[in-house]
């Protein structure tokens, strides 16, 4: 994928060039402007008929992420896709190919090399019931190519390894690589009301762990006593 960021670094675009007859898939609605692109939306899915409908909605529902996809493919030689997440903060390139595969959190995607895929695994039960990262599925990505992914301010790359595992707030976690062990646990007491933590990813094994240095959820719960409120 060739690509620049632009803008403010705290709000910034990607923008993406494309060859004629090259292609990219998108998160849908992501898409700040086009030129010499045509773009073709479609269910979150590579199944067809009526199958493909109750899988993206499955999907939509199990995972968060959205119903459809976007397949922006250049018609010029010069054509360009600027997208961008509804959210501000960080922009990053992941590679993917055989020895570098991952996992992402909910709204992490945002922009994939038509060569790059993801299936939706299976996290079980117990973690579906705990986790924020996917409900009952997490999105495992692979293939060959690049991969955008944004976070709520800045990304930070941790190493985990055998000897140091490592403890993540649920809401900072964006991706991991696919070969760490991990588990989603209440931090401490009742679901964190001793220490003021809630829900935390343990990794263990070898492998990085990408996070955002800010939380949605802690925001809106920060903002919550300014808003205003309707009585009957």
């Amino acid at each position: 994928m060739r690509f620049v960021l632009t803008g403010d670094t705290d709000c910034p675009i990607a923008r993406i060039a494309l060859a004629q007859g090259e292609a990219v898939r998108t998160e849908s609605g992501s898409m700040v402007y086009s030129r010499g692109v045509e773009l073709e939306g479609g269910l979150n899915t590579k199944k067809r008929g009526l199958g493909g409908v109750f899988s993206a909605i499955g999907r939509s529902i199990t995972s968060g992420e959205s119903m459809f996809v976007t397949t922006a493919t250049g018609t010029a030689p010069d054509g360009e896709i600027a997208v961008a997440p509804p959210i501000p903060g960080k922009i990053m390139e992941l590679k993917i190919d055989d020895a570098h595969q991952y996992r992402l959190n909910t709204g992490a995607f945002l922009a994939c090399d038509e060569s790059v895929d993801y299936t939706m695994v299976n996290q079980g039960i117990t973690k579906a019931l705990f986790g924020g990262t996917g409900g009952l599925f997490v999105m495992e990505i692979n293939g060959v190519g690049s991969l955008l992914v944004s976070a709520f301010g800045d990304v930070l790359a941790l190493d985990v390894t055998p000897d140091a595992p490592l403890t993540v707030d649920n809401e900072h976690v964006v991706a991991w690589d696919a070969s760490l062990d991990y588990h989603i646990e209440v931090a401490s007491g009742l679901f964190g009301f001793t220490t003021g933590e809630g829900l935390v990813n343990s990794f263990t094994g070898a492998g990085r762990v990408y996070i955002q240095t800010r939380s949605l959820a802690n925001l809106a719960q920060a903002m919550h006593p300014y808003l205003p409120t309707t009585s009957n």
